[in-house]
């Protein structure tokens, strides 16, 4: 299948390019982000040995220039003036979208700012792709980057969400989760279910969906769930719902014998109680047993 001409790819010389590279798995990048990276002027790369790599891959031998978060200042002007002078510029990261807990703003910000245009070339993101997968409630969702790496601020972040009507998505590091997972536990309630979608598109990819107490003790067991990179999601509040223990027994003896949204929905009624939360509860506790 013959590539996009470069006349549908770009529209015009002195452009910057955001464009999205795979997560994991080298085929997830579009036509339309090759056909860029081949005829700018100049990649800039956040690890220029790591992105190699993919160039390689795809036979591209555009100049690569480094930009990370410690000469991302220095290099803006630069960029700048390469624009103003007619070159095109790409923009990757490491992997996935461009500026999602990435640098790259300030650079952006700047081009923009001397009125240059500034072109996404939409891809893999690791935030979606495991929000689409997670099992959570994706209308509406919350995103908080990196959390932070001390306990006692990481405690405070997350008592400002605790509350929150949206699904909570992050990211975070291996040898912090287990931390980052008890601090869940305690702050949003070990029944509140969560997500960690762990190494996305890689060989060893996992994505476990379960309460956070039953998701903390899986961690702690299996030290393969604390390597790679980590997305971890937690419920909305709004989707935990005080359910008294009668209708928790009435749940538990219905699913004996009924399907789990049957069961759910004939304990709504009874209780008076709204179906979801009902089904949910017996989700988590399906994986607890």
């Amino acid at each position: 299948m013959a590539l996009l001409s470069l006349g549908d790819v770009m529209s015009g010389a002195g452009q910057l390019y955001i464009v999205a590279t795979p997560l994991g798995h080298l085929a997830d990048i579009s036509l339309r982000a090759l056909q860029v990276l081949a005829e700018v002027d100049v990649i800039m790369a956040e690890d220029t040995r790591h992105s190699q790599r993919l160039l390689q891959h795809y036979q591209i031998t555009t100049q690569l220039l480094s930009l990370h978060q410690h000469n991302e200042r220095q290099r803006i002007t630069g960029v700048v003036e390469r624009l103003q002078q007619g070159q095109s510029i790409a923009l990757i990261s490491d992997a996935g979208t461009p500026l999602i807990s990435d640098p790259g703003a300030k650079l952006v910000a700047e081009v923009r700012e001397s009125g240059l245009a500034v072109v996404p070339v939409p891809g893999a993101c690791a935030l979606i792709a495991a929000l689409s997968s997670s099992g959570l409630d994706t209308q509406g969702f919350t995103f908080l980057g990196f959390l932070p790496s001390k306990r006692g601020q990481r405690q405070q972040h997350l008592h400002a969400y605790a509350r929150s009507p949206y699904t909570l998505v992050c990211y975070e590091a291996p040898h912090r989760i287990e931390a980052t997972l008890q601090d869940m536990c305690v702050i949003f309630g070990e029944q509140r279910r969560a997500c960690l979608a762990r190494e996305l598109t890689k060989q060893f990819e996992t994505i476990l969906t379960m309460p956070l107490a039953v998701l903390r003790q899986k961690v702690a067991e299996d030290p393969n769930q604390r390597k790679g990179e980590m997305v971890l999601l937690v419920e909305a509040e709004a989707a935990v719902a005080e359910i008294s223990a009668e209708a928790e027994g009435l749940l538990r003896l219905l699913v004996k014998d009924l399907p789990l949204k049957k069961a759910a929905q004939i304990t709504a009624q009874h209780y008076g109680l709204r179906p979801k939360p009902l089904y949910q509860l017996g989700l988590n506790l399906k994986a607890a047993e």
